[in-house]
């Protein structure tokens, strides 16, 4: 029988001191490390053991990784030896011994900047692996559509469950509880909501009209929540469309608004939503491309009366751009800093609207001083997200960030003084693929790339050296 002691601990007392048979194999620890684990724990239950018995504890489980859980509780940090483990192994492990939440927080990785992220990981689900959709929780994990199944990855990246649903295809995916999520399909009607606890359908909506029969058959094309509701466009073959309010609670609709119709880009369904707490309006938005270039809309809305609260149509129309003929190839709204940014499809620029004061032309456009880092000029595709006051830019495969600087007066009327770009990923990160999507999540921003299976996850690339092993 092997033996494992607590030599660099400070010399405590015999009394202090506990022995544990794991597997065949002898610790000995203190009882105050055992009771760093929580009192929820079982090596906290085991340190409040008083028996005249001399004989060590046997636990019947794997020594060589309760080593590696005995470590963390010492230090509060993952030791090399992890490694030698998966981050399945380790999961369980700690969930057996009480302490998973201990395991999350050595494994969790530092404050997420754009400027010093890099790949981590790839997260690949085991069947139908490329990924049609994905959401990011805020603890780190994220929800992947891939076919007609979810596979949900929790905080340390671990694959927690998959459901199957009905859909053929998943194109349209949102958290609204942390068990529940919601899903769309364009090649399918409705909006259906999926418990990933029990594995089941708890509900559907439909958008369904019995005086108009021009609305049948309508499908999702994006969807957002707040704290009591959700929100989905659906649009219909005849090109009807309108924004759906469903009460999170009862899973019932609540409201209708923004209904259209027509095939004129001002009157597409919108394909990008978001909520925006701070002021209670939703920002939805809709892009397309063509021969001619591209043209779109972004409107505000109250959902409470359903009005536009502010719009601007490119090119052309209302809230007409001052730069005619450079229209905007994507649109992303800053939820916390109450800012949109749009980036031109001729130009290549990014430009910034503040969301307090908005008027009839309010977009400043960033100007890059480094010519090494002056943008290429024509966007083909592109997606724009922002995150913790950061702007990322996809320029088809290559990342960059506009991280926020100090704020400095500016005469011109442009905003280097607030942020500032640097490009993310390598040369042979961009040549991957085409970017399709990113969102953050946790200290994590995750990226899915046009016929390329699983999602990329990138983290802060100091964490590298410390915390790897997961």
């Amino acid at each position: 029988m092997e033996e494992e002691s607590t030599s660099a601990e400070s010399n405590p007392s015999s009394s202090d001191r506990i022995k544990l048979n794991v597997g065949g194999k002898l610790f000995e620890t203190t009882f105050s490390t055992l009771r760093s684990g929580g009192p929820d724990s079982l090596l906290f239950a085991l340190s409040n053991r008083r028996s005249a018995d001399p004989s060590p504890v046997f636990i019947d489980r794997d020594p060589e990784i309760f080593s590696v859980l005995l470590s963390l509780l010492r230090t509060s940090h993952l030791p090399s030896a992890a490694r030698r483990f998966s981050k399945h192994e380790l999961a369980d492990e700690a969930l057996f011994y009480g302490i998973d939440s201990h395991l999350r927080a050595a494994a969790a990785p530092p404050p997420f900047s754009g400027i010093d992220a890099a790949l981590s990981a790839s997260l690949r689900p085991a069947s139908e692996g490329l990924p049609s959709s994905f959401v990011a929780s805020p603890s780190g994990g994220v929800w992947i559509a891939h076919g007609g199944q979810i596979s949900c990855y929790d905080p340390i990246l671990t694959h927690a469950a998959t459901v199957r649903t009905h859909l053929d295809e998943i194109d349209s995916i949102c958290r609204v509880w942390p068990e529940i999520a919601a899903v769309g399909s364009k090649s399918d009607t409705g909006l259906h909501f999926y418990n990933f606890s029990g594995s089941r359908h708890v509900g559907s909506v439909h958008w369904t009209d019995p005086l108009d029969p021009r609305i049948f058959k309508a499908s999702v094309n994006a969807i957002t929540s707040s704290s009591n509701s959700v929100f989905a466009s659906f649009d219909c073959p005849h090109r009807e469309n309108c924004i759906i309010e469903v009460d999170k609670e009862k899973l019932l609709i609540a409201n209708q608004f923004a209904r259209q119709s027509g095939n004129q880009a001002k009157n597409m369904v919108p394909r990008k939503l978001t909520w925006i707490p701070a002021t209670g309006v939703l920002v939805g938005s809709a892009v397309t491309g063509g021969a001619f270039g591209y043209s779109g809309y972004v409107r505000l809305w109250d959902p409470r009366s359903g009005d536009v609260v502010w719009e601007t149509n490119e090119p052309g129309g209302s809230g007409r751009s001052s730069r005619f003929g450079d229209s905007f190839a994507d649109v992303e709204a800053d939820v916390e800093g109450l800012l949109l940014f749009k980036l031109c499809s001729k130009s290549g620029d990014l430009a910034m609207a503040d969301m307090r004061f908005l008027k009839d032309d309010p977009w400043v456009y960033m100007k890059e001083k480094n010519p090494s880092l002056v943008s290429c000029g024509e966007v083909r595709n592109s997606v724009v997200h922002c995150y913790r006051g950061q702007v990322f830019v996809a320029r088809e495969g290559a990342l960059e960030v506009w991280s926020r600087a100090e704020q400095r007066e500016n005469s011109e009327g442009n905003a280097e003084g607030f942020f500032r770009r640097n490009f993310v990923d390598k040369r042979e990160d961009s040549e991957r693929g085409v970017i399709k999507k990113i969102e953050g999540g946790g200290d994590r921003l995750f990226v899915s790339r046009e016929d390329v299976e699983g999602i990329e996850v990138w983290e802060s690339s100091h964490s590298a050296g410390a915390i790897s092993v997961l």
